[in-house]
């Protein structure tokens, strides 16, 4: 193929134990899937699961027991942190339902590779204009390096974690701390509603949402999180 420039590169994640690479299609995560966040964010503790996207090169692959350095993005005095449960999808997404759209809920589980730890970093205030003009998140949510994300652990090593704590320091100070099972919408629950919108396909990421505690960080913090039996997330804004 003759391509006018160099295509970007392929973003792939690694895999615990593994030397294969997880290559990544999609973004997608979940809105305000923790009661007590959907509180401190002013909105219903239980509505319907609601999604949004990230680009895939807006993730920043970080290697197992090492910290990466991202950068502090333009246009914010509000950054803020948030922690999740990453689910990947594999190849067995794509013969559920019709091919990977309608999913039934009690098979969705059988679509996922594995988990991960990642940090859905936000322009809080960037994502406020937006919301106050009823306009896209974009800008608040999709910016450069705003998806810090650690190895993908298969779920034939893990199982499928329904519980365990979720947490995250900054700079050492305990700032969020909860447990998966205060999901409002599980993982097979989560998959099955992203599936009514659009097909899903092996290397798709999904990002579960995060508890309450999310807080501003500034240029120098140091954020480390983890979820209980997935890993542990280290990186250093610049």
């Amino acid at each position: 193929m003759d391509y006018l420039f160099t295509p970007p590169p392929v973003v792939a994640l690694a895999i615990a134990g593994s030397q294969a690479r997880f290559p990544v299609r999609r973004v997608y995560c979940v809105g305000r899937n923790y009661a007590d966040h959907a509180r401190e964010m002013g909105a219903d503790t239980r509505e319907p699961p609601f999604f949004f996207s990230k680009p895939a090169d807006a993730l920043v692959p970080v290697a197992d027991g090492t910290a990466a350095t991202v950068a502090y993005p333009p246009a914010t005095n509000n950054l803020q942190h948030e922690v999740e449960l990453v689910v990947a999808l594999g190849p067995r997404i794509a013969e559920l339902g019709q091919r990977g759209l309608n999913v039934p809920v009690e098979a969705a589980l059988e679509g996922v590779f594995g988990y991960a730890v990642g940090f859905d970093l936000t322009r809080r205030d960037q994502q406020q204009k937006a919301k106050e003009k009823a306009h896209p998140w974009d800008m608040g949510k999709g910016f450069d390096q705003s998806g810090p994300i650690g190895a993908i652990v298969p779920a034939a090593q893990a199982g499928h974690p329904a519980s365990g704590a979720i947490w995250l320091e900054v700079n050492g100070e305990r700032r969020q701390s909860g447990d998966l099972a205060q999901m409002s919408w599980d993982v097979a629950e989560v998959v099955a509603n992203l599936s009514t919108f659009l097909r899903l396909a092996p290397g798709d990421l999904i990002f579960t949402g995060t508890p309450a505690g999310v807080s501003t960080v500034v240029r120098g913090d140091t954020l480390v999180g983890g979820v209980e039996g997935v890993g542990r997330l280290a990186v250093t804004l610049a």
